[in-house]
């Protein structure tokens, strides 16, 4: 063998060895790839549990809160589910403009917010019933102006005061019993039965009842009818047995007439005067007429419009 011949071979078995070398390599690589997902399924995956208070929808950490916008109270609503009429109360009042506002400017806020079945429940015709000023009352009143974490209700003091006006109209009352949280608006009795969502700044509560608020919903109390006007009944003087001997002796040709004599009846002044169809009149101008009653009375129809009755013993 030549040594031109030997080289060939050499570089011959060169080349052989390195392609050898790369295929060896590249299996290797990619039965390492292969097996590297069978170990990865072969764990179980573990869910953590869920606490009863835990909230429908989760927050952002808190550093991305600090860099997003704003919380959108009511994308978090929608997102919770069956809360839809109390979302479009909160545009149609406008108050979500305000929430926003506060959250916008770092301030805490609490919401109470009723489910679509506390609406339901209500009696038919009522949000119609109230005016443009009641509709902002009464969304306001489910709403706290600061953040309350669930486990702190119990260090309220109660009225709490809401957004809406003073707690004197709009009194608020929060009782707890262990992991209740109970609350009375003085018409309506109900319980927070979930958490919507809660971060360091806003807390939305699920309530089931509708707030209604005393200073809107108070019961109305009917004012009793008036009076009638009492009725006066004039009862004469008894005249001396003097006077009635002496008016028997000169009106005896008058005892047949059907008139009665104007000297029996007390409400005549002495300055009055009787015709003979049964008008009187005084000085003063006020007219009336005579109408016998029986043979006991009389009734004086004055021109004023009023009846007086005498009666005569």
């Amino acid at each position: 063998m030549t040594r031109k011949q030997a080289f060939i071979s050499f570089s011959c078995l060169i080349v052989f060895f390195f392609y050898h070398c790369t295929i060896a390599f590249a299996q290797s690589s990619s039965s390492s790839t292969a097996q590297a997902p069978s170990t990865t399924q072969d764990k179980p995956s573990q869910s953590p549990a869920q606490s009863p208070n835990q909230p429908l929808v989760q927050a952002p950490p808190a550093k991305a809160r600090r860099r997003a916008e704003p919380t959108n109270v009511t994308e978090i609503l929608d997102k919770a589910g069956g809360f839809s009429v109390f979302i479009r109360l909160l545009r149609s009042t406008d108050v979500i403009t305000q929430i926003e506002n506060d959250l916008n400017a770092s301030n805490s806020v609490t919401i109470l917010a009723p489910t679509n079945g506390g609406f339901s429940a209500l009696k038919a015709g009522t949000l119609n019933t109230l005016s443009p000023q009641q509709k902002v009352q009464l969304v306001d009143y489910h709403v706290l102006p600061t953040f309350i974490a669930l486990q702190n209700f119990q260090t309220l003091t109660n009225p709490v005061h809401t957004q809406a006006s003073n707690p004197r109209d709009f009194p608020l009352n929060i009782i707890t019993d262990g992991n209740s949280v109970n609350i009375s608006t003085g018409v309506v009795n109900t319980t927070i039965s979930g958490t919507v969502y809660s971060d360091n700044q806003l807390a939305i509560y699920r309530v089931d009842s509708v707030l209604l608020p005393i200073g809107i919903f108070a019961p109305k109390v009917s004012s009793p009818a008036p009076a009638p006007a009492p009725v006066a009944v004039l009862k004469p003087k008894k005249e001396s047995s003097s006077s009635t001997s002496s008016s028997a002796s000169s009106g005896s040709s008058s005892s047949s007439s059907s008139s009665p004599k104007p000297s029996s009846d007390p409400t005549l002044s002495s300055s009055s005067s009787t015709t003979s169809d049964g008008a009187v009149a005084d000085d003063q101008g006020t007219s009336g007429v005579i109408k016998p009653i029986g043979n006991h009375g009389v009734i004086i129809t004055m021109s004023v419009g009023m009846a007086v009755v005498a009666v005569l013993h």
